[in-house]
């Protein structure tokens, strides 16, 4: 099932009480949901986890003001995905080319842990996303990580394996058709 992204999405109770925990504690911070970002027809779809603390769920762009984001982002510029290998903010004029950022779960989790049911139900939006990339002709899915790999399975439907196909092999053939 395919659901359209909202910032004002209230589906896990447990994440909408954390992020107004943090809102409190950090009055500057973002602390929604945050969108995916860059290339609307991207050759390269990468899906991290969630957004960090200080991280995206500051900044409200995926990967922007933690380490892990300086390490994507010098190495996407490294390598033509992007017009400068900083991410700031939201207005530092960054565009990534051919690529896009996504997350499995959209909200801050607290620990980083999202639980089961909060990973289900930002699914729909992961799902939706990767339907839009493999309709554009997208070559390459980049999960960072156990729960994002897991997530990208979940979202792409199981109904269409084959008898000799895990659900990793689906996911490499759906993006060669």
């Amino acid at each position: 099932m395919q659901d359209k992204f909202s910032i004002d999405c209230h589906k896990c109770q447990r994440l909408v009480n954390f992020l107004n925990e943090v809102k409190v504690n950090y009055p500057n911070y973002h602390a929604r949901p945050v969108p995916d970002f860059g290339d609307i027809s991207p050759k390269l779809l990468i899906i991290g986890l969630a957004p960090g603390m200080h991280g995206a769920n500051r900044t409200g762009r995926p990967f922007t003001g933690d380490f892990a984001g300086v390490l994507l982002y010098q190495t996407l510029y490294k390598y033509g995905f992007s017009n400068h290998a900083e991410s700031m903010s939201m207005n530092d004029g960054l565009e990534l080319i051919g690529c896009r950022i996504t997350n499995a779960v959209k909200c801050l989790p607290p620990g980083n842990k999202p639980e089961s049911n909060e990973i289900k139900n930002c699914n729909g939006y992961l799902s939706g996303e990767i339907a839009g990339f493999m309709a554009g002709r997208g070559v390459a899915l980049l999960a960072l990580g156990t729960v994002a790999h897991r997530a990208v399975l979940m979202a792409v439907s199981y109904t269409h394996l084959r008898a000799h196909e895990t659900p990793e092999h689906l996911v490499c053939r759906l993006l060669l058709e």
